[in-house]
């Protein structure tokens, strides 16, 4: 469902680079074991190519992070490709794609994944080293101190026709999950602290989380408030994604280490936040489930005030 805002008194405010219209083009090159092709694996980011094999960090400024990864298993380099720029209105946007890998190499590894394509703000952790706690690689989150009202973007999704999901976390066997996938958006306010131990603390401030289970041209403008305080408690509550610590997620404290933020409790509404999670994901389940052949088309970003 979408919000219409009074158009009194809006402002917009862009997220860096989100206008998907700079990318970084990463050209990496596999172990020869499994081919030695070199693979476009992309940022957002300051339009440049880098073609070696280093370890990737956010570039320019820009916020964003994705599912796009090198990883390095069993002294093999492979990559992940899930997130890919495309073309929209004369310019370019964002397509996250739900996908299989698979990396095979008789007597040393052989691991099949389903990779949900994935912008978010942070950053990843690289080089991957191996497909347990996926989300320790992941640092969620950005500054910010800010208090929007909603969130406004173009879309278009893609849905796969497949009535069940499937799991395919390379460790067992592929297995189905009942109950049809679906594309996603979050946001989340947070007010973080960490204690003497390291351990990151967070209220949520303001939540904003919608899914998309139908094929749908391009929607542009779409606008999303923002719910302020106890999500729980108003219309359009969803527990699975909305709750707190509904999916665990992790920071890097101040010591360098990637640690779980742990949200303890609804905030009341009127805090200043510290911290901006947003996240698109062209699969809804976690880590490893989904439907192979969503996609979930993302462009111009921005935040509503």
């Amino acid at each position: 469902m979408l919000f219409a805002l009074p158009a009194f008194g809006q402002r917009e405010e862009p997220i860096p680079f989100g206008d998907m219209e700079q990318w970084v083009d990463r050209q990496i090159r596999e172990s020869a074991v499994i081919g030695g092709a070199t693979k476009h694996v992309y940022a957002v980011g300051p339009t440049q190519v880098i073609a070696d094999n280093s370890a990737y960090t956010n570039r320019g400024g820009s916020p964003w992070g994705s599912s796009n990864v090198m990883a390095r298993v069993s002294g093999v380099t492979k990559t992940n490709t899930s997130v890919f720029p495309d073309s929209h209105a004369g310019g370019l946007c964002a397509r996250l794609d739900t996908r299989m890998e698979s990396v095979k190499v008789l007597g040393l590894v052989n691991i099949t994944v389903l990779a949900a394509g994935s912008l978010f703000l942070g950053y990843m952790h690289e080089p991957i080293r191996g497909t347990r706690n996926p989300q320790k690689m992941l640092c969620s989150g950005i500054a910010f101190t800010k208090r929007p009202v909603a969130l406004r973007f173009d879309y278009r999704v893609q849905m796969s026709d497949r009535p069940c999901r499937i799991r395919a976390t390379g460790f067992s066997r592929i297995s189905d999950v009942a109950g049809r996938d679906s594309c996603v958006v979050c946001l989340l306010l947070q007010q973080r602290w960490e204690d003497s131990d390291g351990q990151i603390f967070a209220r949520r401030v303001a939540t904003m989380v919608h899914y998309y289970d139908q094929t749908t041209p391009w929607v542009h403008d779409a606008t999303y408030p923002l719910i302020y305080g106890d999500a729980s408690r108003q219309p359009g509550y969803l527990p699975q994604l909305m709750a707190l610590d509904a999916e665990v997620r992790y920071a890097v404290n101040s010591r360098g280490e990637s640690v779980p933020i742990h949200e303890v409790a609804w905030g009341t509404g009127s805090e200043t936040p510290t911290h901006l999670f947003i996240q698109f994901a062209s699969s809804h389940g976690g880590a490893y489930i989904g439907s192979p052949g969503n996609s979930l088309y993302i462009d111009n970003v921005r935040l509503v005030y």
